[in-house]
């Protein structure tokens, strides 16, 4: 039992104090090294859930890609430099923060966006910038630019001593500054690795590790050991300087190849399996919650409506109908929209146009799923 959930007890049969939602929890081992006042995980009734840092069981409904230069383009840069003084601080907390509140969002699911296609996203937020949002986020680390997207980057050698400093490195950089927010619910990895698969604009690199080599048990096992290696040695990063927060890990492209040699190595590594998927999302985070008992979250999915030009449209109730079903996984801690918070000229689509004008109709229809999730969670609990 962990120590808060001991505490509590203790007062609350000492006391007659009432228990807190935590506490009605059943505890669960995380890789946190601490996990009091910060996100963590517990299960009631055989229910995975987040609990947030009061001590609530916590359902995350975000929304991803949050980048201030969607506001710099010519058509538009009079809004960024007269209603937000050219200041990315008073857009987070005039526009950003107050749009995702009132569209029923409780969590910044990831930052960065698309910049040019199949090129690097954009920065993630400074710790400034985390601060300005007051609400939950999740932080991606680049221990690898592996990414089924990205066409640049050559694959790292896991074994090298340069690269374990690096992790070292990024993990002194990103977490020893955030360690201490509460507002962090955790870290992700790459996006989309490309561990087993390829897409057509990397092919030059082809896939982390040969999939024909996974039909031999040596094959099967050389990936473990490799795999092993990355999620021990990122793992081992992050808590040299942060002992409090969750690890969600890589985020997999759950419609491509995905080894379980793979997975059985980063399960002792990581607390949440993370997954992109435009398809089946439902299905495909119930198969993975069933064949590792682990808690699951859908990281990135959308669906999309054509619109005029080259635009297009989050699908309102596609957004509704997989929220819904992913609130009745048991394994299921939440769902992050792949956005955009405002469209630019390279993803194309966004719940903002350039002019910061809301697609009403699809924001109505989401606004109405996260509203529905929270009052069955208040129900609930």
């Amino acid at each position: 039992m962990k120590r808060r959930q001991f505490l509590e007890r203790t007062l609350a049969l000492s006391t007659g104090i009432a228990l807190s939602p935590f506490s009605r929890l059943e505890a669960n081992e995380t890789t946190q090294v601490d996990s009091n006042g910060f996100f963590t995980l517990g299960q009631k009734d055989g229910h995975w859930w987040l609990i947030d840092p009061q001590g609530n069981p916590f359902f995350t409904m975000g929304l991803n890609h949050i980048d201030p230069a969607s506001l710099r383009y010519p058509e538009n840069i009079h809004i960024w430099r007269d209603q937000y003084d050219g200041s990315a601080l008073k857009w987070i907390k005039e526009s950003v923060t107050p749009n995702l509140k009132e569209w029923g969002f409780n969590t910044v699911g990831w930052v960065q966006e698309v910049t040019v296609r199949k090129w690097r996203h954009s920065r993630p937020f400074t710790v400034d910038e985390y601060k300005a949002l007051q609400m939950p986020y999740c932080h991606l680390l680049p221990f690898m630019e592996s990414h089924q997207w990205e066409k640049h980057t050559v694959h790292y050698d896991f074994f090298s001593s340069d690269w374990i400093e690096r992790c070292d490195y990024i993990a002194r950089a990103h977490c020893a500054e955030l360690s201490a927010d509460p507002n962090l619910i955790g870290y992700f990895y790459s996006d989309c690795p490309t561990w087993t698969h390829d897409r057509p604009e990397n092919k030059w690199r082809g896939p982390i590790f040969d999939p024909d080599r996974l039909n031999t048990e040596i094959g099967r096992k050389k990936l473990k050991a490799l795999a092993h290696q990355y999620y021990k040695t990122t793992h081992d990063a992050i808590r040299r300087h942060d002992p409090h927060h969750l690890i969600l890990g890589d985020r997999y492209e759950a419609n491509a190849h995905i080894a379980k040699p793979l997975i059985e190595a980063a399960l002792p590594y990581i607390d949440v399996l993370s997954f992109q998927d435009f398809k089946e999302p439902i299905k495909h985070l119930d198969y993975w919650h069933k064949e590792t008992g682990k808690p699951v979250l859908l990281a990135d999915a959308a669906g999309m409506i054509a619109a005029d030009g080259n635009w297009k449209l989050n699908d309102g109730q596609w957004y509704g109908d997989i929220l819904d079903g992913l609130y009745e996984n048991p394994g299921c801690i939440g769902f992050h929209l792949c956005g955009a918070y405002q469209r630019n000229k390279a993803r194309r689509r966004g719940l903002l146009d350039e002019q910061e004008q809301p697609d009403k109709p699809n924001v109505d229809l989401i606004t109405a799923a996260n509203s529905k999730i929270s009052k069955a969670m208040n129900a609930r609990f």
